[in-house]
């Protein structure tokens, strides 16, 4: 394949991508809290795992539980032809794989304009098949078992609050609104009682704190355009709407069903920034991972072995 081929085989995989998300978004329904919206929140919330119990990070999170509801899987398990060979089993005949992505990149020396030479890294995507292990025949039979709840509701909503508390955040209480605001550099909430129940409280701090993480001193995100421009604000509320959907299922919290009042607007503008930048949802998936790991990395066990609405 020639050089132009690559670069547009590269370019195809951000447009389908970004277009079945388009069409998603155009009928209602945000992929990244998708999975929960078919009732399968009795068994235990996870992200999508590959074969050997690694969880899936970022994009692939959104393409794998989306190509889980539109199909109907819920077994959260994936792998590749060649995987499920060497476990001694075989995709059945007739189905089809389901799209993740590979990114890296590689250095190239060129010679810039004084004639020196100089490396540079160039990022690239490639695209490869994965499929549910419902579409998979003689595996061993541990794959097959569906996941069983890890510790009861009220278990889980003490967890949620001891990962918040050791986050640092300073969170205050009070008024009717949920927000980050930047120059105070504070998560406000509305109070506890207020909201239908402890677990939409959880999701929608966990939206919060996605925001607070983007202080230059954390993971730094800009935000300084985030009120002035309705692009950069929808950009950002991408990228905690993601973030909050990856960091409930790490915590075992039905995230977000419904959009909030206050974001109910966003939708239209998140599709004409997808529809103007094919790389957006890419840039907002990897943003949100990145936020969710510097919470994860505030966390004891962590540290001992390694104004947004």
């Amino acid at each position: 394949m020639s050089r132009k081929e690559k670069s547009a085989a590269r370019v195809d995989i951000y447009a389908r991508i970004t277009e079945r998300i388009v069409a998603q978004l155009e009928e209602g329904v945000r992929p990244w809290v998708q999975p929960w919206r078919a009732g399968n929140a009795a068994g235990r919330i996870t992200r999508p795992l590959r074969h050997n119990g690694e969880p899936y990070s970022g994009m692939n999170v959104l393409l794998l539980w989306s190509e889980a509801m539109a199909r109907g899987y819920a077994a959260p398990i994936w792998m590749t032809f060649k995987q499920a060979s060497e476990l001694g089993a075989h995709v059945r005949k007739g189905e089809t794989s389901s799209t993740v992505i590979y990114a890296s990149r590689f250095t190239k020396t060129e010679t810039d304009a004084r004639g020196d030479e100089v490396e540079r890294d160039i990022p690239f995507l490639r695209a490869y098949g994965v499929f549910n292990v419902e579409q998979i025949e003689g595996l061993p039979e541990h794959y097959y078992h569906k996941p069983a709840p890890v510790i009861d509701p009220v278990e889980r909503i003490e967890s949620a609050d001891r990962f918040f508390a050791n986050a640092g955040a300073t969170v205050r209480h009070g008024g009717a609104r949920a927000f980050y605001a930047t120059s105070s550099d504070h998560i406000q909430m509305p109070p506890f009682e207020t909201f239908r129940d402890a677990a939409s409280y959880v999701a929608v701090l966990s939206h919060e704190h996605i925001h607070w993480t983007a202080k230059a001193d954390r993971v730094g995100r800009d935000l300084t355009r985030y009120a002035k421009e309705k692009t950069e604000r929808a950009r950002e509320e991408l990228v905690a709407e993601i973030g909050s959907a990856l960091l409930c299922a790490d915590l075992g919290i039905v995230p977000e069903l419904e959009p909030r009042p206050d974001h109910a607007a966003y939708v239209g503008s998140w599709l004409t920034v997808l529809g103007d930048d094919k790389r957006a949802i890419f840039q907002a998936a990897a943003h949100a991972q990145r936020a969710v790991n510097f919470l994860h990395a505030l966390q004891p066990a962590a540290s001992d072995g390694r104004q947004a609405a």
